[in-house]
Parts: structure tokens; C-alpha cells; sequence
């Protein structure tokens, strides 16, 4: 169907158009109630991650004996971009990074059947287990709960462990809860080595008589009489007084029993984690949700759940919620919502200022409920949210979505006025009239956006859903005005009375002037084109001068806040630091609460050791600016004893997410040789300390930890029967308690454990330890070398070699400062083998540029065969390429006269103004070129006046109607949700101001002369 066709079909069934039109309106709105809600789109790598835990390894004997044969077996996975291990005590966490588009559960498939593989190079009883499929942003809620005292902590444990996360878990949408803090209780048999010795009873003889205490037995099934009928054994219900009297040995003088050679008492699990709430003792339910659930419902049905929990935890306890991701949520899509309604209503001003009649008004603005209406349909069915992004591409697009409508209201109106009366054929004709023009700016505009839809990375991530969002709200726009504008028109101008609008006094006057003016210009077009080059290097310089960023800084009303004290320090101490740390931070008047995690928490898929502390910060609304509380907040936390560091949470992800460093800058030190390795990392701390702007951070450092070893000595060991095996055995077991039962008591789950008394576990006492040996029982020192060394707290790995990190956070100039070190750096003599690399968001930046750079190129290339197809005329095709660069202007003096940073987001505005700069030449040209062939009789000069005196009124009102649409863009920068859109709005405000000035002269100027 033509065009011509489609309107004239419009017009026919107008009444059927419509009522359409209605139920489109009403669709989108019933849709845009079920859509799902986020702040930011889906930023989630596909990823894998792999716990491998052994309570009794080091650091180096879990990166070799855990990490290494999985990260060898995972090697050459298809489409792995990283592989990256984290060893500590106890623990091997390997982060498996695929490419972004990959299918998540192909992913986690490949690597379930590689580790399959490598099962029989891992140490006996230790089992891979692939953490739960997240997202990035997947952290919803930090729940505490507290009851103002550490005993109190251990029943607290016990129902968020037993209770509150299985009963968490059951919510759909819900992946992961990990509980931290306090501690896990187990009960204790300590054995007493002096009373063994006098019983003669051996460690043996405990673990065999205690080996499944207080559990139930089956013993199958039975048939009696016909039916069936199961045996089972139930064991008495725990007693520690009860366990006691187990008989672990049986002389002529009778049995010997437990409590005559140990002790039972209540103990609890080696913790690598505490927690505090509001400057007390608490635990700490971290909540995540599945990728895709929206972040909003999903909160509601938690805490709804939470509540008909709380019923049934001990009296007197407090649950807080220290962080909510959907307060941020709320905020960010409420704001970029009313700036989207606020522009709305800026539109219709304009539109009133422009337009006689309420009638042609209205008819124009129906475009925008009806395109946003479309445009949510089409975000729902290509499976997108409604996010800060896809609304703010809206809210850029708003003040175009009546762009089409207005031009065609326009010209019908113009068309009716000359004729004087009104008819369907005369609407038909007068739409299609400039149906060219229309069809081609609005096809130019997408092309413009398509560099957004092919970048990579965060960034393409971002700014693909804000340009899809923006897309399909002008394609939509522009199906309204081919069909439910000239319907409307219809409807509204006909009549017994026809309603024609009339051109506002005002306008005709403008008009007048600048066609004087124009026609003065178009006399000395080479001294116009002279000045607008001087114009554009003014705008080169602007653009080399500005400093350069990533992406805009997120205000989420929430602090993270690291401290990293030495590293092995005890989990007791850093509790304590962390303690005062949070007193200090809530003397902050901003500060509405504190909750804080140090070290890890079971099934985290962190590997942090007891010396580092995560807190998060809740602040209340402030007269201060961000950098002022941050700043404060920065002094009061200096006096700690150790590296403070204070970011965001989304922030903190997306720097994650970009090195898998939570920091702004990274660099990795690559090598084998630890000794060197360390070395290396002393001359890179040394660099990094004398660059202006830069302070280390001190997240993921590898420290110096004291380790007691144990060297058997194998010629004295067997000399008492012993293997070396046997007694590491019993050594480490008995240290970190050998299991022995686990005890029920619905729905709680205590274990039983064989271990030594603290006292005797002090490296001071342990060579006393006695081992049981064919020869009697024989003191641990008798066989073994005791020895204090330093070791590293942790070993990092990545890409199959290991590597150092130092990490930075910047003040001031972000590119700047990274250039600085760059070269620096350059200049260190590096061994054969070792690499050094600085990663983190001046990298992507980088990246993204190239990036942006080849893929508007391309966008360029195709803007040209669209238009070239259009006016079939090189010359003309030129000529509105040239008023790209008038955009450009604009745009770059407008960031230079906020001193906004040259970031992603703000190329991402030069990129989409390129379409949307080339709206105006075409419109002018093309009306040129009509009169030309309507009118061949008209002059060069005449046609040029005439041809640009018919197009003003039109473009001057699509370019003020789509700059000052962007106004609550504009205003309040840092309020949540507008961030990264700011730097667009602002490129495009300004761009649009110069495009709309210049190109009323130049293109008639060029047109004239090279035409």
C-alpha cells in the first residue's frame, strides 16, 4: 500500500481509525501496568560461579590443590571472555565470564560437564558446587536482625539459617539468601589428652562410640501377616548429660564413659564473618533475585513474607531493612516518569504558542499518548523493562513524537487557508505533500540511533535500551501521523462551519524579518560559512579541553563503604574496627542507618578474608551536595586504622562488572614468581602513590597472613608405627573438629563434633598434643617440627596465571590521572613472563569510543544512501550532511559551558544528533526541490526565500518543541534516574539550538550556491 493509499484510507474509515486509535491507548496503559520495573536494564555478564570449600586447606593449598584443576579443565571453554580464581583459607571461588548474549543455561551446562572431568584431581570429600544463577544488580534487600546482645545472636543464627532462609527461598524470584553474623552453634565433645592417657582410651575409640549419636536408623521393610511394616530406629532425643554417658571403652571394672575422658559442651563453628546493624551486633540476611523478576513485585512478596515471619522470633528482636533496592527503583523511574509527563506539557505550551485553535492543537498532541502507548507495546513484546533508560528515551523522543503530526497539521492548514474550504481530497493531498520529506527525516533519525543498538559492553547494554525505546516511539509516531492525524484532521476541520486555524500575527511577522534577513545572507554566504568554521574549531578545542569519564555518577542515596584493615587480622578484632566505624559513620547527620558484613558469609561468592568490612550506608535527604556529605564522611573515617573506601552499590557492580574489581581503576600485575610478583606490586603501589588524583584503594590486596605449620618428620614418626598422613590427620581434625552426628530437633540442624579445647589448641600447646600410635600415646612435638611463617591471605589467578591487583579510586580528572600512571608505568623494567595491565572504566571508556566511533561511521554511511535514495542529488545529499556538524556545535559548547565530563553518555548524544540535525535540511531541501518541479518558472533565489520561508514555521517549532521538552532533563542533574541521561539531554538541548540557528541561513546559503 502507498502512502497516498494509506491516507486516503485513513480518511475513509476515520471514524474506525479512531476508535483504534482508543484501544491502542488503552492497551499500552493496561500494559504499562504489567510491564516489569527496573532502574538500570539487565547489565548481567552470563557468568558461572564455582564454591569449592575445604575448611582445613590454606590459601596456597586451595589455589593448587581446588581452584587450579578446575581452571585447567575450563580452559578453552567456547565463548569464554574470562576465568578468573580467588583462593583464601578454606575456601576456592573460580568466576567463569562468558561473552554478552550467550544463552546463561548453555553456559552453566558447559562448565558442569568440565568440572565432571577434573572431579578425580580434587581431594577427597570435597564437592564443586555452581552458585545460583543471578544478576548483577540481583542484591533486593539487607535484612538485620538484632536483639542488643551476642549471646542473644546465636538463637538469631539459628531461625535465619533454619527458618527465615528456607522459608526466603520458597519465594518465586528469589536465587540466593546468605545469613551472616553471629554465630552457627555445635555441640563440642572436647577430649581431656591427660584423663585419656590414664583410661588408656585412644581418639579412635571416641569417634567410633559417638559416629552417628542421635540420629534415626532404617531398617527396611517387613512383611507380618500380610502387611507391610517398616523397622526403624529412633534415637532419644539429645541430652548433652545423656551423650556423656556413652561408654567409649569397657574394662574388667566396668564400662568408661565419655564424660570420664572429654568434656561436652556448646560450642560453635570456626565463623569467617560477623555483622552489625546501627552500631550493635546483628545478622544479616543478603537477599538476590533470579535475572528478569521484577525487582519491585518480587520486594513486596518478601517483606509480605518477612512479616508473617516475625511472629516466631525470639521476643525483644529488632529486623531493620539496611538496604531496599526498590527505594531507588521508585525514585529514579518516578523522576524520569515526570520528566517525561513534564515534557509533555512543555510541548503542548509551545505548541499553543505556535498554533491558532485548540482543535489543530489537540490533534497534534494526541501523537504523544498514542506513541508512548506503542512504544510500551513494543518494549513488552521484544522482552524489555520499563527502566530509567527506556523511559528516558521516551522523555527524549517526547517533544519529536508530534514532530510528524505538527508538519502535517501544518501544512493542511496552510493548504485549507489558501483554499478556503475543506475536503478529503484536499487533507489527502496536502498530508502526502510532505510525506517525503517526513518518511525520510523520520527513517534518518533511526539510522542515526543504530550505532546504539550494535555497541558493546555496559555502555551497549545502557544505551541500546534507551535507543530501542526512542526508535519505536518515532516509528510509532509516525504510523499516527499517516493514519490518526489526518483522520482527526478530518474530523475536526469539516463541518457545516469549517474550523480552519488560522497563522498566529506573531509568526507572519517572524517570518517577514527573516526572510529579509535571509535574503542579506544569502549575498555574503561565503563570510556565513567562514564564520560557522570558526565556529567548529571553537567546538574541537571545547571537546579536547573537557575531562573524560565513563559513565555519569549514579546518585542512589546509598554508601558503600570498604575497610580494609591488615590483612590477618582476627575476625574479632575487625568486628571491633568495624564496630567503630559504624558509631562514626552514624554520627553523620545524613546517615539514617548502618549495616555492615565483615569478612564472608557462608555460600557468598566473594572471598574475603575477616580484615575486610562491606557497609552500607542508608542516607536521609540532605541541603548538602554529594561530594560535601561524601567529603564529611571521607574525615570522619580517616582516623581508622586502615584504607577507606566510599562508592554505591550499582556503581560498585559496574566497576565489578568491567575488571572484576570493585574500583574504579585496576591494575594487574601478571607473573608466576610470587617473590617477584610482590616486588613488582611494591614498585606499582610506589607509581601509583605519586600520581595527582589517584588513591589506592586497597580492595582485593593479597597481604601477608601467620601460618602455623606442621612438618612431620617421618623417619621419628616411624619409629612409633606412625604414617605422616595419620598424624596430619589427626592433627588438623581434631583442630578443626571432626564430625561425628548431626542432630535434629526440627527445623534446626546442630552438628556434633570431636574437637580440642581452645586452650589446647593455642600454637604454644599443640606440641603437647598426644598421637595415638602402636606404641602408645606420643606427644605431636615428638614427631613433628612446629613453625610461625608469613604467607599470602590469598591467592588471585586469571586467565591461568596468577596475578597481583592494585586497586584506585580517583578525585578529579579520571582520564587524566590514568594517562598519567599509564605512562608511568611504561617506564618499569618488567621480568620475562610478567605483564602489567590497568583496567577498570577509563579502559572501557576507551573502548567504547572506538567503538562508537567506527559504528557511527557506519550509521553515516547509511544516512547517506537514505538520503541519496530520497533526492537522488549528491550536491543535496552534502548539503544536509553538513548540518550534522552545526548540531555538533551546540552540543560541544554546551558541555563545555557546564563543565560537564566527556563520558559514553554524552557521545551517545552527538551520535543520535546526527539524525535528528538532518530533520530540518531535509524539510527545507526537499520543499526546494518541489517547487522546482511544481514551479519551474520561480528563480533560484525566489525559490530559495519562498521554499525556506514555508518551511520556518514548521521547523522552527519541531526544534523548540524538542529542546525545551528536554528541559526536566536538564534541571536537577543528580536527582536519581536522570544521571546518565543528563549529558544526552544536554548534547541534544544544545545541538538542536545551533542546528535550528545555523541551518535557517547555511543550508539555504549552500543550497543556493552549490545546487
Amino acid at each position: 500500500m502507498s502512502f497516498h493509499a494509506l491516507v486516503s484510507w485513513s480518511l475513509r474509515f476515520r471514524v474506525a481509525v479512531c476508535a483504534t486509535a482508543l484501544l491502542l491507548l488503552a492497551a499500552g496503559s493496561w500494559q504499562a501496568t504489567r510491564i516489569d520495573i527496573d532502574v538500570l536494564p539487565d547489565l548481567t555478564r552470563p557468568s558461572v560461579s564455582i564454591h569449592l570449600e575445604a575448611p582445613n586447606f590454606s590459601a596456597e593449598d586451595a589455589a593448587a590443590q581446588l581452584a587450579w584443576p578446575i581452571e585447567s579443565a575450563l580452559a578453552g571453554l567456547p565463548d569464554l571472555v574470562r576465568l578468573r580464581s580467588s583462593s583464601v583459607a578454606g575456601l576456592a571461588l573460580v568466576q567463569v565470564e562468558f561473552a554478552w548474549g550467550t544463552d546463561p543455561y548453555r553456559n552453566r551446562q558447559l562448565v558442569t560437564e568440565r568440572i565432571d572431568t577434573a572431579r578425580s584431581q580434587l581431594p577427597p570429600g570435597v564437592e564443586p558446587r555452581l552458585g545460583p544463577l543471578t544478576s548483577l544488580m540481583g542484591e533486593v534487600l539487607l535484612v538485620a536482625l538484632r536483639n542488643g546482645n551476642d549471646t542473644g545472636l546465636r538463637h538469631l543464627r539459628a531461625d535465619a539459617e533454619w527458618v527465615l532462609r528456607p522459608a526466603l527461598l520458597a519465594v518465586p524470584g528469589v536465587s540466593q539468601v546468605t545469613v551472616i553474623g553471629g554465630e552457627i552453634a555445635q555441640w563440642e565433645v572436647q577430649p581431656d589428652p591427660a584423663r585419656m592417657k590414664l583410661f588408656a582410651v585412644r581418639l579412635d575409640q571416641i569417634q567410633s562410640a559417638l559416629r552417628g549419636y542421635g540420629e534415626n536408623r532404617g531398617g527396611g521393610i517387613e512383611n507380618v501377616d500380610g502387611r507391610e511394616r517398616t523397622l526403624r530406629g529412633v534415637a532419644t532425643p539429645f541430652d548433652a548429660g545423656e551423650l556423656g554417658q556413652v561408654a567409649v571403652d569397657h574394662r574388667e571394672a566396668g564400662p568408661v564413659w565419655l564424660s570420664q575422658v572429654a568434656t561436652v559442651v556448646q560450642g560453635a563453628k570456626l565463623r569467617r564473618g560477623a555483622a552489625g546493624a546501627d552500631g550493635e551486633p546483628a545478622v544479616i540476611l543478603a537477599i538476590q533475585k533470579q535475572p528478569g523478576i521484577d525487582t519491585l513485585a518480587l520486594t513486596d512478596a518478601i517483606e509480605a513474607r518477612l512479616a508473617q515471619l516475625d511472629a516466631g522470633l525470639p521476643a525483644g528482636t529488632v529486623r531493620s531493612v539496611q538496604f531496599r533496592q526498590a527505594d531507588f527503583i521508585r525514585a529514579s523511574v518516578g523522576n524520569v516518569r515526570d520528566a517525561l509527563w513534564h515534557g509533555a506539557l512543555i510541548v503542548a505550551l509551545v505548541l499553543a504558542l505556535f498554533i491558532s485553535g485548540g482543535r489543530a492543537t489537540s490533534i497534534s498532541l494526541v501523537a504523544i499518548p498514542l506513541s508512548v502507548a506503542g512504544a510500551v507495546l513494543a518494549l513488552s513484546l521484544l522482552g524489555l523493562s520499563i527502566n530509567t533508560l527506556t523511559l528516558g528515551g521516551l522523555a527524549i523522543a517526547v517533544g519529536e513524537l508530534v514532530d510528524d503530526a505538527v508538519v502535517g497539521v501544518e501544512n493542511v492548514a496552510r493548504r485549507l487557508r489558501e483554499a478556503g474550504s475543506v475536503s478529503l481530497a484536499l487533507i489527502a493531498d496536502a498530508t502526502t505533500e510532505v510525506r517525503s520529506g517526513i518518511l525520510q527525516a523520520t527513517l534518518v533519525i533511526v539510522a542515526g540511533f543504530a550505532p546504539l543498538f550494535f555497541l558493546g559492553g555496559v555502555e551497549g547494554k545502557l544505551f541500546a535500551a534507551l535507543g530501542t525505546a526512542y526508535a519505536v516511539a518515532i516509528l510509532a509516531s509516525l504510523l499516527v501521523a499517516a493514519t490518526v492525524t489526518p483522520a482527526l484532521c478530518a474530523l475536526g476541520f469539516m463541518g457545516d462551519k469549517p474550523h480552519l486555524p488560522r497563522e498566529r500575527a506573531w509568526l507572519h511577522g517572524l517570518r517577514t524579518r527573516y526572510l529579509r534577513v535571509l535574503e542579506i545572507v544569502l549575498c555574503k554566504g561565503s563570510l556565513l560559512l567562514a564564520g560557522v568554521g570558526v565556529l567548529a574549531l571553537v567546538a574541537v578545542a571545547c571537546l579536547l579541553t573537557l575531562p573524560r569519564g565513563f559513565l555519569p555518577t549514579l546518585n542512589e542515596s546509598t554508601l558503600v563503604v570498604n575497610l580494609v584493615l591488615s590483612p590477618g587480622l582476627s575476625l574479632e578484632e575487625s568486628d571491633r574496627a568495624g564496630r567503630a566505624a559504624e558509631q562514626l559513620i552514624l554520627e553523620l547527620p545524613e546517615a539514617r542507618s548502618v549495616g555492615r558484613r565483615t569478612g564472608r558469609a557462608e555460600l557468598d561468592e566473594h572471598a574475603e578474608g575477616p580484615h575486610y568490612s562491606e557497609i552500607d550506608v542508608l542516607l536521609k535527604d540532605s541541603t548538602r551536595s554529594r561530594d560535601e556529605v561524601l567529603a564529611d564522611l571521607g574525615a570522619r573515617l580517616a582516623v581508622l586504622p586502615g584504607q577507606v573506601s566510599i562508592s554505591q552499590p550499582i556503581s560498585h557492580r559496574i566497576d565489578h562488572l568491567l575488571s572484576g574489581v570493585r574500583a574504579p581503576v585496576a591494575v594487574k600485575i601478571f607473573g608466576e614468581d610470587a617473590a617477584r610478583l610482590d616486588a613488582l606490586a611494591a614498585q606499582v603501589r610506589s607509581v601509583l602513590a605519586d600520581v595527582p588524583g589517584l588513591r589506592e584503594a586497597g580492595l582485593d590486596v593479597v597481604g601477608r597472613a601467620r601460618e602455623q605449620r606442621v612438618r612431620i618428620d617421618a623417619s621419628m614418626a616411624a619409629m612409633y608405627g606412625l604414617s605422616p598422613a595419620r598424624v596430619l590427620d589427626t592433627v588438623t581434625g581434631l583442630s578443626a573438629g571432626v564430625p561425628l552426628a548431626r542432630l535434629l530437633d526440627a527445623p534446626y540442624r546442630t552438628d556434633l563434633v570431636l574437637r580440642l579445647p581452645e586452650h589446647d589448641r593455642d600454637p604454644a600447646r599443640i606440641g603437647a598434643l598426644l598421637i595415638d600410635s602402636p606404641a602408645g600415646p606420643v606427644p605431636l612435638k615428638w614427631v613433628a617440627k612446629l613453625e610461625t611463617v608469613d604467607v599470602p591471605d590469598r591467592v588471585l589467578r586469571e586467565d591461568g596465571r596468577r596475578r597481583l591487583l592494585i586497586s584506585a579510586f580517583a578525585s578529579g580528572d579520571l582520564d587524566a590521572a590514568v594517562a598519567d600512571l599509564e605512562q608511568r608505568l611504561s617506564a618499569l623494567p618488567l621480568p620475562a613472563g610478567f605483564e602489567i595491565r590497568v583496567e577498570g572504566q577509563v579502559a572501557q571508556a576507551r573502548t567504547a569510543a572506538h567503538e562508537l566511533l567506527g559504528l557511527a561511521l557506519l550509521a553515516l554511511g547509511l544516512i547517506t544512501a537514505l538520503l541519496y535514495a530520497h533526492f537522488r542529488s549528491m550536491r543535496a545529499v552534502l548539503i544536509v550532511l553538513a548540518s550534522i556538524p552545526l548540531a555538533w556545535i551546540g552540543g560541544a559548547l554546551a558541555l563545555r559551558l557546564t563543565s560537564t565530563p566527556l563520558s559514553v553518555a554524552s557521545l551517545v548524544g552527538f551520535v543520535t544528533l546526527a539524525g535528528i540535525a538532518a530533520r530540518n535540511s531535509i524539510l527545507k531541501i526537499g520543499r526546494y526541490l518541489d517547487l522546482a518541479t511544481r514551479e519551474a518558472d520561480l528563480g533560484l533565489d525566489a525559490r530559495v526565500l519562498r521554499g525556506s520561508g514555508e518551511r520556518l514555521v514548521p521547523v522552527l517549532m519541531t526544534s523548540l518543541v524538542a529542546a525545551l521538552s528536554l528541559l526536566p532533563l536538564l534541571i536537577g542533574a543528580e536527582d536519581p534516574g536522570k544521571e546518565l541521561l543528563h549529558p544526552v539531554a544536554l548534547v541534544v538541548f544544545g545541538g538542536l539550538f545551533s542546528s535550528t540557528l545555523l541551518d535557517s541561513f547555511v543550508t539555504p546559503a549552500m543550497y543556493r550556491r552549490f545546487v
